[in-house]
């Protein structure tokens, strides 16, 4: 049976637009079937469009082969539908069009629909990777479309805010040349430069400094960028960045104009007034604190650095963890006692284990008596000093992680951190808590390759107090850098940028690179500084993070229209997947594959 067709009728209002103050009003809506119910000499059907669902009816005074035309329609059928608003009879008020209805005097079906293979409802419990393979499906969901909608409208907030500061949007390459300094390029290879390729942008970076050597000044741009990487929650091998960049500015200027941003946003698209000044905490404090440059700071159970009271403990897990040049570190859990029974330590011992911690010592402070794994071990002046230094009152229960290797006590006690944040109900619900995190490290120490790489990336400035350590010290050289943080995740980060050419080879000779290399990899950066380079610097937000973070999705899968799973695959097109021998002949690429 062919499809009907349009011819005639034009939409003149959306499904869910229409109030009591349409009664009477003839209108034509359109589109997909939510369901039908079909009672004889009346027809219900609900149609869906992306703004709601409004009911139509066909009743005892609507001709007989348009009753039944209406009761023949399935859910997902694709419909226009003229008639007039009317008054329902039996309202219902969990719809904002719960009060009206439309008596049909026109129907057409625009399209048949299959069964779905689930249901388009937003309480549908099967499992993501169904909706991710019909994605299109999942789409029509109104969750989802409330999701990309509230995208939208922070996108166009952010065009709004940089534009009436005075930013121009410009658009950078997406076909550029691969300089391997961090995370893994996508590579795509070139028909008519034999053996040659071009790679996704990881980020506009250099690009956006040329543009402020250009003299643009002011730029921004939502921006694609592409990382070959494992993924996350919220990592996807492609994903959108709010990318800015500003001359003659320093990191207050940078930082101040974007936390201005954020305050906009928030209130342009959620109602929400953010307090500022947001917080500063140096990096090196939030993770004495926090165990991560992330913190979350909307609960407590902050760490606390044990070590100088045991210093002299003869107890051997605490003294080898410190002769190792490691550390002996504690959480209270306050009040937390009759909750952290000893099965229950035993499963945050698994969460410490998982960061490679060797175990978890506990005391637990009940008003029935005290229990403590390690206490019999410790002199009564280290147990007091312990108990002191983590403020231990009744109730309590100390945990405490030791290990030589001081990242490993930080890292599980981070992560110990955040699971008893949730299991003990101590994060609130629908907060947002925002701070910048700054005086990053320059450089870290890679294991793998035996030298320092890029905290951030190498055309990061140090600290002006430390430039003289880039070659004696570059352990010790902090970089102009600062991250946004809300609610313990990294939403956005930049730094001041290098802009003199003897200062970028330095950088570059720190970070082990010959001058051959140099040339070979930011030849072009180099040449160009030698014309004039403004003092710049800049940051970017992920946008499908910050979209994720104000929507309060748990991934950023559910805030991305077509997104890839875990292994960077879309479920629903079956990509990556194999292409013809004769597209590879005449890309000069031969694959080859191990057995």
């Amino acid at each position: 049976m062919l499809n009907d067709t349009m011819q005639g009728l034009s939409r003149t209002h959306y499904c869910g637009t229409l109030r009591e103050n349409h009664i009477g009003q003839s209108v034509t809506v359109a589109g997909w079937v939510q369901k039908n119910r079909d009672k004889g000499s009346l027809v219900f059907v609900d149609l869906r469009d992306r703004t709601g669902i409004v009911q139509l009816v066909f009743d005892d005074s609507t001709p007989a082969e348009l009753r039944k035309k209406g009761a023949s329609v399935r859910a997902e059928y694709v419909l226009m539908a003229k008639g007039t608003v009317r008054e329902r009879a039996s309202k219902n008020p969990d719809l904002p069009t719960g009060n009206i209805e439309i008596l049909v005097e026109d129907l057409r079906i625009l399209s048949r629909a299959e069964t779905p293979p689930f249901e388009i409802t937003d309480q549908t419990n099967v499992k993501e990777e169904l909706r991710l393979r019909y994605r299109y499906l999942d789409l029509r969901r109104s969750e989802m479309q409330r999701s990309l909608i509230m995208r939208h409208r922070i996108v166009k907030a952010t065009r709004d805010f940089y534009d009436k500061h005075g930013f121009l949007e410009l658009e950078t390459p997406l076909l550029i040349k691969s300089t391997p300094e961090g995370a893994r390029d996508y590579l795509v290879p070139s028909r008519v430069h034999p053996g040659c390729f071009y790679a996704l942008p990881q980020s506009p970076q250099l690009y956006k400094q040329l543009l402020m050597l250009a003299g643009y000044d002011r730029y921004m741009q939502i921006a694609k960028c592409f990382r070959d990487e494992d993924l996350r929650a919220d990592r996807q091998p492609e994903f959108t960045q709010i990318d800015v960049e500003m001359s003659f500015v320093d990191e207050n200027d940078v930082m101040n104009i974007n936390e201005a941003f954020m305050v906009y946003v928030f209130k342009e698209v959620l109602g929400i007034d953010l307090p500022t000044p947001f917080r500063r905490i140096p990096y090196a404090e939030a993770m004495s604190r926090y165990g991560s440059d992330k913190p979350d700071t909307r609960f407590g159970l902050e760490i606390t650095d044990l070590s100088s009271v045991l210093k002299d403990t003869e107890f051997k897990v605490f003294a080898n963890a410190l002769a190792k040049g490691g550390s002996v570190r504690g959480i209270n859990a306050k009040g937390a006692a009759d909750t952290l029974t000893r099965k229950e330590i035993d499963k945050l011992t698994d969460v410490v284990k998982t960061y490679r911690a060797g175990g978890l010592a506990f005391t637990r402070l009940t008003a029935d008596g005290e229990s403590s794994s390690y206490e019999k071990f410790l002199s009564e002046e280290e147990k007091a000093a312990i108990r002191t230094a983590l403020g231990a009152e009744t109730g309590d229960v100390l945990l405490i992680v030791a290990d030589g290797n001081n990242d490993t006590v930080l890292n599980s006690l981070c992560a110990l951190r955040v699971h008893l944040g949730q299991r003990l109900n101590l994060i609130p619900e629908n907060s947002f808590d925002l701070l910048w995190v700054v005086d990053f490290p320059l450089f870290e120490y890679d294991e793998e390759e035996q030298r320092y790489v890029a905290k951030h990336h190498p055309f990061t400035s140090p600290k002006l107090e430390d430039i003289d350590k880039l070659e004696t010290d570059p352990g010790a050289c902090r970089a102009r850098a600062y991250d946004l943080v809300l609610n313990g995740t990294e939403v956005g980060g930049g730094s001041i940028r290098i802009n003199d050419p003897l200062l970028q080879q330095r950088m570059f000779n720190a970070l082990g690179l010959d001058e051959e290399t140099q040339r070979e990899r930011f030849g072009f950066l180099l040449e160009a500084f030698q014309y004039g380079v403004p003092p710049h610097g800049g940051m970017a937000f992920g946008l499908d993070r910050l979209v994720m973070l104000m929507l309060g999705k748990e991934s950023i899968r559910d805030v991305i229209a077509f997104p890839k799973v875990q292994n960077a695959s879309d479920l629903m097109s079956r990509c990556p997947s194999p292409v013809e021998e004769k597209n590879l002949k005449e890309l000069h690429i031969r694959v080859d594959l191990d057995e």
